[in-house]
C-alpha cells in the first residue's frame, strides 16, 4: 500500500520538474534571445592588418639581407642592401658635369665680357672714324672754295695777259713808223711779262688748289674706308659674343641628374617604414634585384583591425564608435576591446542579374529566405602584435 501511495507522488514530482525544467529552458532561451538581439555576437569574423609588399627600385646584386621569413623587425631597420657601387659612379660622373657646366659658364662669361670689351673698342673706333670723315668733308668744302678762288684768279690774270699781249702786237708795228715812242713799247712789253707772270702764278695756285682739293677728296674717301672698316669690326663683334643663356638652360638638366643619381643611390639601402613583420620571403642574398620584382611582404603591426560580417537584422544594433569585444579563436580565453570603425554599405547581391539594362528576377518562390551579410569593420584598441595574424579567425560580441 505505501508503495502504491508513493508511485502517484513521484510521478507528480517528476512532472513538476519537468515542467519547471521547460519552463527554465524557455526562460533561458527568451533571454539569450533577448541578449543576443541586444549584444550582437558572430563568429563569422577574421583579422585584417595593413600590408605592402617591398620591392626593389634599383637592379642590382643583394649584398646585404639581414632580414628573416616571420621575423619582426623595427621602423628604421635595414630591409636589404643593393651593390651601391655602379650608382656612386654614376653619382659622381653627374657632379662633375655639374661642375663642368658651372666652369664653362663661368669662362663664357668672362669671354663674353672681354668680346663686350671689344665692341665698346669697334664703337669708339667708329665714332672717331665718323669725327674723321665729318673733318674730311669741311676740308673738302674749304678745298673746293679755294679752288674756285684760284679758278676766277685764274681767269682775271688770263684777261690781263691777252690785254697785255694785244697792247703790244698793236704798237709793236707802229714803233717802226715812229708812231709811239720805244718807251711806250718797252712799258707795254712789261706790261705783257707782268701779266705772264700774274697768269702763270694763277694757274699755279690753282694746281695747287686743285691738288689741295683732290688730297681731301682722297682723305675723305680714306674716313669712309676707316668708317667702313669700323662698322664691319664691330658687327663682326657684336655677332661675335656668345650668348651664355644655352649654357645656363642646361642647369635644370644637370641638376636633374644629380638628384636622380642621388635618389637611385639612397634607393640601393631599403629600411623598414614602420615595425612590422615579415613574410612571404622566397630570396636571398646574392640573388640580382630587378625594378619592381617583389622581395617579400611586411604586415604592419601598428594597428589591426577584425571584420565581422553580421547579419541584417543585426546591425541595428551596431553603431558607430560602438563598442566591441573580441576573442582569438586561438586565444579564446584572451579578451581585446575593439571600436566599430564602419559597417559596409554594400555585399554583392546572389539574385541581382543585369540583362539589357534591367534587372533580371528569377521568377521562383524560396521558402526560406537567407539573411544577407554585411561587413563590420573593428578597430582593436591595444592589440598584442604577437597573437594576431592577418586571416585569424574571431570571434566579436558587439556591447
Amino acid at each position: 500500500m505505501e508503495a502504491a501511495s508513493e508511485s502517484p507522488i513521484r510521478k507528480w514530482l517528476g512532472r513538476c520538474v519537468g515542467v519547471a525544467t521547460v519552463g527554465a529552458a524557455a526562460v533561458l532561451l527568451v533571454v539569450v534571445i533577448q541578449e543576443t538581439a541586444r549584444h550582437p555576437r558572430t563568429d563569422d569574423a577574421n583579422v585584417r592588418a595593413n600590408f605592402i609588399e617591398i620591392v626593389a627600385e634599383v637592379s642590382g646584386r643583394l649584398v646585404e639581407l639581414p632580414v628573416k621569413d616571420n621575423a619582426l623587425v623595427k621602423k628604421g631597420s635595414l630591409l636589404f642592401a643593393i651593390d651601391s657601387r655602379p650608382y656612386e659612379y654614376t653619382l659622381r660622373q653627374a657632379l662633375s658635369d655639374q661642375a663642368d657646366l658651372e666652369q664653362r659658364i663661368i669662362d663664357e662669361g668672362r669671354k663674353i665680357a672681354a668680346q663686350n670689351s671689344a665692341v665698346e673698342a669697334a664703337r669708339a673706333t667708329l665714332a672717331q672714324s665718323a669725327t674723321g670723315i665729318r673733318t674730311a668733308v669741311s676740308s673738302v668744302d674749304v678745298t673746293k672754295a679755294t679752288v674756285s678762288r684760284a679758278q676766277a684768279a685764274a681767269t682775271a690774270a688770263r684777261a690781263q695777259l691777252s690785254l697785255a699781249t694785244n697792247n703790244l702786237n698793236r704798237i709793236e708795228p707802229l714803233l717802226e713808223k715812229q708812231y709811239v715812242t720805244v718807251e711806250q713799247v718797252d712799258t707795254a712789253r712789261t706790261a705783257l711779262r707782268v701779266a705772264q707772270g700774274n697768269f702763270d702764278e694763277s694757274e699755279a695756285a690753282l694746281a695747287q688748289a686743285q691738288a689741295q682739293q683732290a688730297q681731301a677728296e682722297f682723305r675723305r674717301r680714306e674716313a669712309d674706308s676707316q668708317t667702313a672698316a669700323s662698322q664691319a669690326r664691330l658687327d663682326q663683334s657684336v655677332h661675335a659674343i656668345d650668348r651664355i643663356e644655352t649654357l645656363i638652360s642646361e642647369r635644370p638638366a644637370k641638376a636633374a641628374k644629380v638628384d636622380s643619381a642621388r635618389l637611385d643611390l639612397e634607393r640601393c639601402r631599403v629600411l623598414s617604414p614602420f615595425d612590422a613583420y615579415v613574410t612571404n620571403m622566397n630570396i636571398s642574398e646574392g640573388a640580382y634585384a630587378h625594378p619592381g620584382g617583389a622581395m617579400f611582404t611586411l604586415v604592419d603591426t601598428r594597428a589591426w583591425w577584425v571584420v565581422a560580417n553580421y547579419r541584417e537584422a543585426e546591425l541595428k544594433g551596431i553603431h558607430r564608435g560602438g563598442h566591441v569585444e573580441v576573442y582569438l579563436m586561438e586565444h579564446p580565453d584572451r579578451k581585446f576591446s575593439g571600436v566599430v570603425e564602419s559597417i559596409g554599405y554594400a555585399v554583392f547581391p546572389e539574385d541581382g542579374k543585369v540583362s539589357s539594362g534591367l534587372p533580371d528576377i528569377e521568377k521562383t518562390l524560396n521558402w526560406v529566405h537567407l539573411s544577407s551579410r554585411f561587413p563590420v569593420r573593428v578597430r582593436v584598441e591595444h592589440p598584442d602584435p604577437s597573437l594576431f595574424r592577418i586571416g585569424a579567425s574571431a570571434v566579436t560580441v558587439a556591447r
